[in-house]
């Protein structure tokens, strides 16, 4: 019966959140094709934020006091499911855009609008040449230049088992390129909420921590594999603090249900 309630309960949080996305994204994509995206930034976090509130998530941030919200930054944050950019856009207190695969981008609709969005374009793996990636080196410092920050989901895919996976170079090796800060963000408790291969929602509470912004100017590109170590174990921390504490809730729970079997009478 609990398993039949909880299937139920997905199915009418997916209805929910799905029908305000099919409803407000047409009037966005509206908006984005007449004002410059800029001027339409808080009907958008407005959206994502109901995204998640529909969808049943209860949503926390909390920001470091080294954090420098005024700064233009690359955020480098870990990977968990497709509720991801809703998290993102709803956290961080700035205006801000992501990299996305460029195969996105020829999607019908959904592309135009990624472009129109200022997100920059990752070549696909089988797909990447030099000039692929000069341009999107290219987008990346027209974005950074113009004052508009950058997420990057360091790990390349979403995590399969809530812990955070290695961090890819590349993204670091652009930070110090272009002396962008780099602010680790991590999310917490979406594994739980939504597993990728799994349709199922489980409505809790999602944590997002803006970390102390870490500077990098100065640093040399030998530097990113080291930088990207540091920013993995900051980004790592929350996530495996928060593994762990669940892992003892459920060993605690086990205990008590193992000690009133003893204590049952015969």
């Amino acid at each position: 019966m609990r398993q039949l309630y909880r299937k139920v309960r997905s199915a009418a949080l997916w209805a929910l959140s799905g029908a305000h996305f099919f409803i407000v994204c047409p009037l966005l994509v509206g908006l984005g094709a007449i004002f410059d995206p800029r001027k339409n930034d808080r009907p958008q976090r407005i959206f994502f934020r109901n995204i998640l509130r529909l969808a049943g998530v209860k949503f926390e941030v909390r920001r470091a006091a080294g954090f420098d919200s005024q700064r233009t930054s690359l955020f480098v944050c870990n990977h968990v499911n497709i509720f991801d950019p809703f998290v993102i856009y709803s956290a961080i207190p700035q205006f801000v855009r992501g990299f996305e695969l460029a195969s996105h981008f020829k999607i019908p609709a959904y592309g135009w609008m990624m472009g129109r969005f200022g997100n920059v374009p990752v070549p696909d793996e089988k797909d990447r040449s030099r000039a692929s990636m000069q341009e999107m080196t290219r987008k990346a410092e027209q974005a950074f230049r113009s004052g508009v920050s950058l997420i990057a989901f360091a790990e390349g895919s979403r995590t399969r088992n809530g812990h955070v996976g290695p961090f890819q170079k590349g993204v670091f090796r652009l930070a110090i390129r272009f002396g962008v800060p780099i602010v680790p963000m991590s999310i917490v408790g979406a594994y739980e909420f939504h597993r990728t291969g799994n349709w199922m929602l489980n409505p809790g509470k999602i944590t997002v921590y803006l970390h102390d912004t870490i500077e990098t100017a100065g640093m040399r590109k030998e530097d990113a594999e080291e930088l990207g170590k540091r920013v993995h174990e900051i980004v790592s921390a929350p996530v495996e603090k928060h593994i762990a504490e669940i892992a003892r809730k459920g060993r605690g729970a086990h205990a008590k249900a193992g000690e009133a079997a003893e204590n049952w009478p015969d």
